[in-house]
């Protein structure tokens, strides 16, 4: 059965932000995807996961953990979440191996349920080893999305900018026209 339609307002980030942004705030009030193995389902399969990792309570256990770390280290600090991170990145392993394509990587997982989890910590560590500085939280008050900012400036602010950017000069604008 194929799994619901995603409801978040951001998807497509890198594994790790797009687990991050599985709790969102819409009208005031943060929702999160992950309440249940139903928004695991979605989640995994929004990531091409879903044929790959079982969505059940024990997957949704481990992936609520990883998440919990990836938000100590993103917006606490690296100190604060590198155990936290550590911790999911001892339930797998990347075995190096050859390809017809040359020299590959294959993730290894003792227990299959730690798989989401392990994968989003590994994208982690691409993020920061890419460039550490575009990974980002939204600038809009409300608002608790990540992003990887990909801009050729690195000067991204908004998680979109046909909301939260546009409810920020929104914001401006009526508090200019509030004065004069």
């Amino acid at each position: 059965m194929p799994a619901a339609p995603d409801p978040r307002p951001l998807t497509g980030e890198p594994l790790a932000l797009d687990l991050l942004n599985t709790r969102w705030n819409k009208e005031g009030v943060v929702q999160d995807l992950l309440t249940d193995v139903e928004g695991l389902a979605v989640w995994l399969d929004a990531n091409g996961l879903d044929g790959r990792f079982d969505a059940d309570a024990t997957t949704l256990r481990h992936t609520l953990q990883a998440r919990d770390a990836l938000k100590k280290a993103v917006d606490g600090s690296l100190t604060e979440g590198a155990g936290a991170v550590d911790a999911v990145l001892t339930h797998g392993r990347i075995r190096a191996t050859l390809t017809a394509d040359g020299p590959g990587e294959l993730p290894e997982f003792g227990d299959p349920s730690w798989g989401p989890a392990w994968l989003a910590a590994r994208s982690y560590l691409e993020l920061l080893s890419t460039a550490s500085d575009r990974i980002r939280g939204c600038a809009h008050d409300a608002c608790i999305l990540h992003f990887f900012d990909t801009s050729r400036n690195g000067t991204r602010r908004w998680c979109s900018m046909a909301a939260c950017g546009n409810r920020a000069k929104a914001s401006r604008h009526y508090a200019r026209t509030k004065e004069s």
